[in-house]
């Protein structure tokens, strides 16, 4: 849903002015049933070719192994991605579930939940420490909860127009064009963070969200005020701390089970005085 809403290019660009032909989108692609299943096939049989793999969500391994929790178009969805991704010239993950096993990983984790890549920090993940994608390149993370729409379409756009070798790529995966440098940077707040000026309440116009909020913006990669949401906002702007969605211990940063997370209680009281 955050592709669909990209703007520098949007969706319907990448079709119209750099040729990519979507072969299958869960919002957009045309083939259902035993079509969307024979189309799937020709990819892995190599009568079609497969350029481009993009996956989002977490890879359920549950129960036992099996991924017989998530199914999809007659299999595991576990073993399409297997056989998908070895067959891809490139392989991208969108999210942080695709990228390092978001929500459902976390703690006891019984869906057996893993990213593609990662799970958290620890390299390995679904497809193991060593794959790469025919191309040599292993899997291209593009984190966030959601992950930016113009992140997703003008890495996609590197890749269709051979320039995906400018990009690189840091220790986690994710291009450093977009994660190279903290969410604090071009944000509206810098000036309060330096001078230790809080802010004590949400949407509060000035002030800093760091010292009594939480904001994690400045231990955060992301370029999300310098690319800023639908070309108009960003969290810090609206007022609202930084949640740290692209770094892999989003979103509960190793608490244990059972932890009461109180900046989420803190969110929704906020949300209820707001909505009245």
């Amino acid at each position: 849903m955050s592709f669909l809403n990209a703007e520098e290019p949007t969706a319907v660009d990448l079709v119209t002015d750099f040729g990519v032909n979507m072969l299958w989108h869960p919002s957009l692609g045309l083939e259902l049933g035993a079509e969307l299943q024979t189309m799937l096939w020709e990819c892995l049989l190599g009568k079609k070719p497969l350029d481009i793999l993009v996956f989002e969500g977490t890879v359920i391994n549950g129960p036992n192994g099996t991924g017989e929790w998530n199914r999809f178009a007659d299999r595991p969805m576990k073993d399409w991605l297997s056989d998908l991704a070895h067959v891809a010239n490139f392989v991208v993950a969108v999210g942080d579930c695709a990228c390092w096993g978001g929500i459902p990983s976390m703690a006891p984790n019984p869906s057996e939940s893993i990213g593609l890549q990662y799970l958290r920090r620890e390299e390995g993940g679904f497809l193991g420490k060593d794959f790469r994608a025919k191309s040599g390149l292993p899997v291209i993370n593009i984190p966030g909860c959601p992950a930016h729409p113009d992140w997703i379409t003008q890495i996609l756009v590197a890749i269709a127009t051979g320039r995906i070798g400018d990009i690189v790529l840091d220790d986690l995966h994710r291009p450093q064009t977009f994660f190279n440098t903290f969410t604090q940077t071009g944000c509206t707040r810098n000036i309060h963070f330096a001078y230790k000026a809080s802010t004590t309440e949400f949407a509060q116009r000035k002030g800093c969200l760091f010292y009594d909020i939480g904001c994690r913006g400045p231990m955060t990669h992301s370029s999300c005020n310098r690319i800023l949401w639908n070309r108009v906002s960003s969290k810090t702007r609206a007022g609202v701390p930084c949640l740290g969605c692209t770094e892999p211990e989003f979103p509960f940063y190793d608490l244990k089970p059972g932890t009461v997370f109180k900046t989420q209680v803190f969110y929704m009281v906020w949300y209820l005085k707001t909505n009245r």
